[in-house]
C-alpha cells in the first residue's frame, strides 16, 4: 500500500468514528458530598460537538452601571434570544466555543457558584404538540452561562431564574443544567417549551445522564424540588400524565422521549457509569428506563474516578464488543461511548466546603477527546488563563493550546491500538504526579494565607500556571514521540519486499 494511500484510508476511519451519530451529545454525572472520598461536591460533563471547534477559556469581568439586553444575535448567536443585562454583573469563567464566544460549558462565579451547562436532553413529540420549543427566541446552551453566572449567588437562585426564562420566553431546546456551591447541587431538566422541575442531589448519591431526560419523582412542597407553574395539572390536561393510569407523577415519563435511540445511543452510557460504581445494581444495557435516577457508589468517589469514567469507551467488562476504538476504528458501532472523538473538552468540577474557594473550587479540563487528553486543574483563584488556552479557530495552528492537545489525540486516533497506550500512559504520570503536588501546595497555601494573604495568592498563581506549563511541556514531547512511533510503523507497511537486499 502506498503512503498516500494508507494515510488516506487511516483518516476515513479516525472521520467515520468522529461523525458517527453526531447530532447527540453530552455525558454528565454528578456526585453528592456524602459519595465522595473527601466531601467535596463533583460535577463531570462532556462537552461532545465538533472535534475542530477550539474552545477558548475567558475570564469575565465583573460590570457596573450596565445598562441594556444580552442579545444572541449580537455575538453571532443562532437565535433572537435576548435578557436584560444584569446592572452590578459578577464575574466569571467560561470554556466557550472559539467563533462567537458562547456555548459557554463551565465556569464559576466571584460568588463561588459553579455551572455546566448544557446535557442535551430530548422531549417527545407527543408533549411537543403541546408546547413546543421555542426556536426562534427561546433560551438556548449558548447564552445560559452568559446570562445566569454574572447573576446568581447560590445554586438554588441558578434553578429560579433558569426557570423564570424559560416559563417566561420559553426554552429553545432541551436540555439539563447543573449548578454548584458549598452547600448544595442542583439539577435542572427542561420538558417541553415553558416547563421544567429540578431536584436538588441527596448528598449521599450520584446522577448520571445521557442525553435523556432521567428525572422523575417530584414532591410538590418539598424546599428540595422546583418546577415550572402548573406543570402536573398541564400534564394532566394534555393527556400526558393519568393518575388513576399512572400512579405517582413520573416526570421523564410525562415529558421525555423513550425510544429505539434511547436503547443504544443514551442507555449503555448510563448503564456503564451505574454498573462501574454500584456493580451490585441488576441492570441491562438497554432498559434505561429501569435504572435507578440515583444511586450509592459502593466506594467513596474522587475526581479522578470520575475522570476514568468520561474516559470510557467500554474498553473492559461486559460491553466490550462495543469498543469502537481498540480493535480499529469502527463509526458504525451502534452503542455510543462516554468517550468520543468530537468531544472540544470534558470538566469534572470540584467543590469543597471546608477550603477557602480560591482552591477549594477547583475546574478539572481536559481539551479534546477525555480518552486520550489530561486534566489540568484551574484553581478559582487563578486570576488569568495563559494566553494560550484563549486562542484557537477551526484550522489547526502551532500557538493555541486546544490544537496541541488535539493534535496528539487526531495522530493516537490513526494508530489507536499502538498509539493510545503511550498517551494514557504519559498523562497518567502527569496526572498522578500534579495530585501530590496540589495536595503539599494546598497544605502550605492554608499556612500561609492565614498571615499573609498577597503572598498565599502569588503561591497560587506560580503553582497553577506552573502545573498548567507542565500539561504542555508533557504534550509537546509526545507529540514528537508519537511520530517517532508512527513514522516507523508506516515505514514496515511500506517496506518494500527484498529492500533490505537491495538497498
Amino acid at each position: 500500500m502506498k503512503f498516500k494511500s494508507l494515510k488516506k484510508t487511516l483518516f476515513a476511519a479516525v472521520l467515520s468514528a468522529a461523525l458517527s451519530s453526531a447530532a447527540l451529545a453530552c455525558t454528565t454525572i454528578l456526585v453528592g458530598s456524602e459519595a465522595t472520598d473527601d466531601g467535596s461536591y463533583l460535577v463531570a460533563r462532556s462537552v461532545d460537538y465538533r472535534a475542530f471547534y477550539a474552545e477558548h477559556m475567558m475570564n469575565m469581568p465583573a460590570t457596573k452601571g450596565v445598562k441594556g439586553m444580552f442579545r444572541a444575535k449580537d455575538h453571532g448567536g443562532s437565535n433572537a434570544f435576548e435578557y436584560p443585562l444584569p446592572e452590578n454583573g459578577l464575574s466569571y469563567t467560561k470554556v466557550a466555543d472559539f467563533d462567537t464566544e458562547l456555548n459557554g460549558a463551565t465556569g464559576f462565579n466571584s460568588a463561588g457558584v459553579g455551572m455546566s451547562a448544557t446535557e442535551s436532553i430530548y422531549a417527545s413529540d407527543h408533549a411537543l404538540k403541546f408546547d413546543p420549543y421555542n426556536e426562534e427566541s427561546g433560551f438556548l446552551e449558548e447564552a445560559v452561562i452568559d446570562v445566569v453566572l454574572p447573576r446568581i449567588k447560590s445554586a438554588k437562585e441558578g434553578v429560579e431564574l433558569v426557570g423564570r426564562i424559560i416559563e417566561q420566553i420559553g426554552a429553545g431546546a432541551g436540555m439539563g443544567i447543573a449548578f454548584v456551591d458549598n452547600k448544595e447541587l442542583w439539577y435542572l431538566e427542561t420538558g417541553t417549551g415553558h416547563h421544567w422541575m429540578a431536584v436538588k442531589l441527596p448528598k449521599d448519591v450520584y446522577f448520571a445522564s445521557a442525553n435523556q431526560g432521567r428525572l422523575q419523582t417530584f414532591k410538590a412542597g418539598d424546599p428540595n424540588y422546583m418546577s415550572s407553574k402548573g406543570m402536573i395539572e398541564f400534564a394532566q390536561k394534555n393527556g400526558l400524565y393519568d393518575p388513576k393510569k399512572d400512579g405517582d407523577f413520573n416526570f421523564s415519563k410525562a415529558f421525555c422521549r423513550d425510544d429505539s435511540r434511547d436503547r443504544t445511543y443514551n442507555d449503555p452510557r448510563v448503564y456503564r457509569i451505574q454498573k462501574l460504581l454500584s456493580p451490585e445494581l441488576q441492570l441491562k444495557p438497554q432498559e434505561g428506563r429501569s435504572f435507578p435516577v440515583f444511586a450509592k457508589p459502593a466506594e467513596k468517589v474522587s475526581p479522578e474516578r470520575l475522570m476514568t469514567l468520561m474516559r470510557d469507551h467500554y474498553q473492559d467488562g461486559d460491553l466490550a464488543q462495543h469498543d469502537p476504538y481498540s480493535k480499529g476504528l469502527r463509526g458504525d458501532e451502534p452503542f455510543r461511548p462516554i468517550s468520543v472523538f468530537r468531544t472540544q473538552c470534558t470538566h469534572v468540577m470540584q467543590v469543597r466546603p471546608d477550603l477557602p474557594e480560591a482552591i477549594g473550587h477547583v475546574n478539572f479540563i481536559s481539551m479534546g477527546m477525555a480518552d486520550l487528553g489530561v486534566y489540568i486543574p484551574f484553581y478559582q483563584g487563578l486570576k488569568a488563563f495563559p494566553k494560550d488556552f484563549s486562542i484557537g479557530t477551526d484550522q489547526a495552528d502551532s500557538d493555541s493550546a486546544y490544537w496541541k492537545f488535539r493534535k496528539v489525540q487526531t495522530l493516537a486516533m490513526m494508530d489507536y491500538p499502538t498509539l493510545a497506550p503511550i498517551v494514557r500512559e504519559r498523562y497518567a504520570a502527569y496526572e498522578a504526579d500534579v495530585t501530590k503536588r496540589m495536595e503539599a501546595f494546598e497544605a502550605d497555601y492554608l499556612k500561609v494565607v492565614k498571615t499573609d494573604a498577597k503572598k498565599a495568592d502569588k503561591m497560587l498563581q506560580d503553582f497553577n500556571l506552573k502545573v498548567i506549563r507542565d500539561a504542555q511541556v508533557v504534550t509537546e514531547k509526545l507529540h514528537n514521540e508519537l511520530y517517532s512511533v508512527a513514522t516507523r510503523s508506516v515505514q514496515e507497511k511500506v517496506f518494500f519486499k527484498n529492500a533490505k537486499k537491495m538497498d
